[in-house]
């Protein structure tokens, strides 16, 4: 399945919208990740673990975003963006959103 940015998928045409569709993951990071990021933030540098965790909640968006795109009868989704949000203290938010499209 294409999943992309863009508003249309270049070469193919769009012959039936089938509706917005979504995908979101809340991931919670634990107090050893919150520990050695502290560490990190202290001394510079990336955090490798929250790296991790925005990587494993950005992949299940937008492999939720896919099925429910698949769920609808859509072949593509189009227009897709993707929003970071932190809930709590402790709690990692990535939500996918697009258009799920049939292309020829």
């Amino acid at each position: 399945m294409i999943v992309t940015t863009t508003p249309t998928v270049e070469g193919r045409r769009i012959t039936d919208y089938r509706g917005i569709v979504v995908g979101e993951a809340i991931l919670g990071t634990n107090i050893f990740r919150d520990f050695f990021s502290q560490i990190t933030d202290v001394v510079g540098g990336r955090s490798g673990a929250y790296e991790s965790q925005l990587q494993e909640a950005r992949e299940t968006a937008l492999n939720e975003l896919e099925q429910r795109a698949i769920a609808a009868g859509g072949t593509a989704v189009v227009g897709v963006d993707l929003d970071y949000e932190v809930v709590g203290d402790s709690m990692l938010m990535v939500s996918a959103s697009g258009t799920a499209v049939v292309i020829d």
